[in-house]
């Protein structure tokens, strides 16, 4: 049996994040999040585990662990770094205007994606070793 595009989770994640943060933009203000703030933050975690994952997905078809565990490491900090930088970027930009609920449900999100993102390499690895 073919399961699906190793990367449809983290694309399926990214529309139905998108689509709930452009239809309650109601329920979202009342929170006091900011909804501009979630879909650029939503965008910059999609291209940044997007990129983590498609170099840990290539590091596994490596035959040599070393070189396995050094894109995995690799992959995690090109992560890291696009999102610290991002982060910087944001607070520097918005000084006093920070709305730091939008910030911590980010931060929240940078965890479903992980999440998503090692379940679904997990599911490849495990195809790996059934083949």
């Amino acid at each position: 049996m073919k399961s699906r595009k190793p990367w449809f989770p983290l694309a399926f994640l990214f529309i139905l994040l998108n689509a709930f943060f452009i239809t309650g933009k109601n329920f979202l203000t009342k929170q006091g999040i900011d909804q501009e703030v979630l879909i650029v933050g939503n965008l910059i975690l999609f291209v940044a585990t997007a990129l983590s994952f498609y170099v840990s997905q290539h590091s596994l078809s490596s035959a040599n662990p070393r070189s396995s565990v050094g894109s995995l490491y690799g992959s995690f900090m090109i992560k890291f770094f696009i999102i610290i930088i991002a982060a910087f970027v944001y607070i520097m930009a918005a000084k006093k205007n920070l709305n730091k609920p939008a910030l911590f449900v980010c931060m929240g999100l940078y965890l479903v994606y992980t999440v998503v993102e090692v379940s679904s390499l997990q599911k490849l690895l495990k195809q790996k070793k059934n083949a």
